[in-house]
């Protein structure tokens, strides 16, 4: 087999796409299933909405799902040599043409072939005329010299054997009058001369796949394994749309999802392996494969994907989550002020709180809501249920239970809930009785880490001060 190589071709006219990033883990999973190199190209030849900023948010966005690409991005644009190159070869071999149509004989094509409710199609009216006949001062575009009869085949990996009728793809620009090429021909002649071996990308340039195989023909080039994979579509059924604001890989991230989850639910979407839900990276490079994704578009589901994302939390260390909480800080809400809030001390009670926070929390956004109390100040504010806890009978429970408090020396989680059981029993309350008044002084919050993982986390001096300030 020869070596694989797969390359990921986005537009840099805004952020990572998740549709984007699907596309891109599957052509770097394919890549490292076989041992071959997974490459990068910008297709920045629209300069008017190319921007530096969407270059490196697509780095950026890259790095972070940690996909990582072999050797240098490649610039589409600063190719154009190369592609004007190709066309003029073209030129000299018959494979294409100058065509000298005017704008207004184009929109008249164009209107016929709307009055026939029909595709535009040229009609190829310079395709066997001499240059000679050409009009004055007017800059022709270069054509392709398509076939007419028979059908152009796709053996697509995922879709299938697909037929193109010949006579329904006309004969495409490859080269405007202005002299840049078009993004038909560019893409051909990159993805040869990277020696791209696979093709996996959107089914929606699975017709552009019949155009593509009809430049490579002409060319005499091999043509690449085509792979088109379904869209991704919203809960609703509608396709996602490449400007909606939450639908950017940074925009994953700052709402707390793990690299490591993202990737597994992308893989997720539209390929399977059995039943098998979870993946390590190594397990889902040793799996992939083209044949396992279906011809169906897939739904994002955002439960499933935070559901997917607690898993992955829950099966980190609590070190290893800790400083990728630290890391993802700058982008979480609130983030960059809890960052300025973190002494040594502090530092060591948020890392100290990890183990209960990771329990209850889906996505790292939550886990930083359940730390808050860990920086609120003295005297804390209440929200309401916290509120209606201490004063339906709750402060009467901490007022009892303060000086019990007081005399523990051992301050940690079994002897505080040997106390704190013992007092209940005493008073005939249940523990959940006792609990939620506490939770409710120490957090301002009815729901919280465990209790007793609170009160050492927060420790002697703290917790006994917050109690007091509520017990009235």
């Amino acid at each position: 087999m020869t070596d694989v190589v797969t390359r990921f071709a986005p537009s840099p006219t805004g952020f990572l796409h998740i549709g984007g990033a699907r596309t891109a883990l599957f052509n770097w999973l394919y890549a490292k299933r076989f041992g071959g190199k997974f490459l990068l190209r910008i297709e920045d030849t629209d300069r008017e909405r190319s921007t530096e900023a969407a270059v490196e948010a697509i780095l950026d966005g890259l790095k972070w799902l940690g996909l990582d690409w072999d050797g240098e991005a490649i610039s589409q644009f600063q190719r154009a040599a190369r592609h004007r190159e190709v066309a003029e070869q073209l030129l000299a071999s018959g494979g294409a043409y100058r065509c000298y149509a005017s704008t207004e004989e184009l929109e008249e094509m164009r209107q016929k072939a709307r009055l026939e409710g029909k595709f535009m199609r040229y009609d190829g009216r310079w395709r066997d005329r001499d240059p000679s006949e050409a009009p004055p001062g007017v800059a022709p575009v270069i054509r392709l010299r398509a076939e007419q009869e028979g059908d152009t085949v796709i053996d697509d990996k995922v879709q299938g054997k697909v037929v193109f009728a010949n006579k329904d793809l006309d004969d495409l620009v490859l080269l405007r009058s202005d002299g840049n090429p078009t993004y038909m021909l560019g893409v051909v002649v990159d993805d040869h001369d990277m020696n791209v071996t696979h093709v996996i990308r959107g089914d929606d340039h699975l017709t552009n796949a019949a155009r593509q195989t009809q430049i490579y023909k002409a060319l005499g080039w091999e043509i690449p394994v085509w792979a088109h994979i379904p869209l991704i579509h919203g809960p609703d059924g509608a396709k996602l749309s490449k400007r909606h604001g939450a639908l950017g890989v940074d925009a994953y991230r700052a709402m707390g999802y793990l690299p490591a989850a993202l990737r597994n639910y992308l893989m997720r979407l539209g390929w399977s392996h059995g039943d098998k839900e979870f993946f390590t990276a190594e397990e889902a490079v040793a799996a992939f494969d083209l044949g396992a994704i279906g011809r169906s578009a897939s739904r994002f589901d955002f439960m499933k994907l935070e559901n997917m994302n607690g898993h992955f939390m829950r099966a980190m260390s609590d070190g290893e989550l800790f400083e990728t909480l630290m890391n993802t800080l700058p982008y979480l809400p609130g983030g960059p002020e809890i960052a300025a809030k973190l002494d040594e001390k502090k530092r060591a009670q948020l890392r100290a709180a990890i183990p209960g926070l990771k329990e209850r929390a889906k996505t790292l956004v939550e886990l930083l809501d359940g730390a808050g109390f860990l920086f609120a100040t003295r005297p804390l504010a209440m929200d309401g249920k916290a509120s209606e806890i201490l004063a339906n009978g709750g402060r009467t429970h901490i007022a009892a239970l303060l000086p019990k408090l007081r005399k523990v020396q051992d301050w940690s989680g079994p002897a505080l809930e040997e106390v704190v059981r013992s007092y209940g029993e005493t008073a005939g309350a249940k523990l959940g009785s006792v609990a939620q008044p506490l939770r409710a002084a120490l957090t301002g919050r009815s729901a919280s880490p465990g209790i007793f993982d609170v009160l050492t986390v927060l420790g002697r001096e703290e917790s006994l001060g917050r109690i007091e300030d509520q017990a009235g």
